[in-house]
């Protein structure tokens, strides 16, 4: 039965993980593994509706109605179970990781006889959070499964989970749909066909980070992005007053992707080997800034020193005769 409001990828999911509900078949662990904004907690909740629900109709799908259908709806069904972020002790701000107390208290839970029905469903999302001691207790839950309790992970770096818990679940992998899918996605979703398109070649053909581009500004900063290199370039605007403009608010992460991403764009259309090379490593550094912003630097000398580059680099290309 087609959900509402899933996307085509989304559905293929779904469709195959309750063939396997229907047949008895679906594993004590999943992991829904794919890029991000795609949808995989979603479907993973959807699943679980239709493993708790009490009064299933003919196409095996929830009611939406029964006592467990409320209760999931409201957030508060006792077999049911989320494990994300938390507050750090002090309660002062989320934590960055999934700690062992949490996975020993859900595999406590786990134990424990459902109180409504014959199954208990529990999430984690993102998997890849979990660290390395929680792993080793996830690990143990993940081995001696009980039945009708399942445990599902959720990831877009399933890479980063250690190979012990991924081979002891079974995969749900979440791809890139083709081109003609995703542009068909955008535009069912109210987005113009050249702002649509425009927005799936930055995205690298991911719909579901489009659509958010789309829907929060982001695509016009892209463009103000690609402004401001080529002014740079050019010797229009200085790097340290850019620089500050670039770190001035949150967007400071999201603008040095979009520049790595304009630099790879530039150096995919290139001939010449030299001036690959060089925008390759441009490249390399825009990324390792970007990564500089999560620690105490100064971001603005961090993204000026990262421009000066990129102007002296334009600079020696103009003096080279290139």
């Amino acid at each position: 039965m087609r959900v509402s409001g899933f996307a085509p990828w989304q559905q293929r999911i779904y469709d195959q993980a309750c063939e396997s509900i229907d047949a008895g078949r679906l594993a004590h662990g999943l992991l829904f593994c794919g890029p991000a904004n795609l949808g995989k907690r979603a479907v993973a909740e959807r699943l679980a509706r239709r493993l708790l629900c009490r009064d299933r109709g003919a196409d095996g799908e929830p009611c939406g109605r029964c006592r467990a259908c409320q209760l999931l709806s409201a957030g508060t069904h006792p077999d049911f179970a989320v494990v994300s972020f938390v507050p750090n002790r002090e309660g002062t701000r989320m934590r960055t990781e999934i700690v062992i107390e949490q996975i020993r208290e859900l595999s406590e839970k786990l134990t424990l006889t459902p109180q409504y029905g014959e199954a208990q469903v529990a999430i984690i999302d993102p998997a890849d959070a979990v660290n390395h001691a929680a792993c080793n207790a996830l690990l143990k839950t993940l081995e001696e499964p009980v039945p009708g309790r399942y445990l599902w992970l959720v990831s877009a770096h399933p890479a980063r989970l250690p190979a012990t818990i991924r081979s002891r679940c079974q995969k749900l992998e979440f791809r890139l749909p083709p081109q003609a899918e995703a542009t068909a996605w955008l535009a069912a979703q109210g987005h113009p066909q050249t702002s649509a398109a425009e927005a799936l070649d930055a995205a690298r053909g991911h719909p579901g980070l489009a659509d958010a581009w789309l829907r929060d500004g982001a695509l016009k900063l892209r463009r103000e992005v690609a402004n401001d290199l080529t002014r740079l370039r050019r010797g229009e605007i200085a790097a340290l007053e850019t620089a500050q403009r670039w770190t001035a608010d949150e967007d400071a992460g999201l603008r040095l992707r979009f520049a790595a991403d304009l630099v790879l764009a530039e150096a995919a259309g290139l001939t010449d080997p030299a001036r690959t090379r060089s925008l390759a490593a441009w490249f390399d550094a825009a990324n390792r800034t970007r990564d500089l912003l999560r620690t105490t630097v100064r971001a603005d000398l961090a993204v000026a020193d990262l421009l000066l580059s990129w102007r002296g680099d334009a600079a020696r290309t103009a003096g080279s005769g290139r």
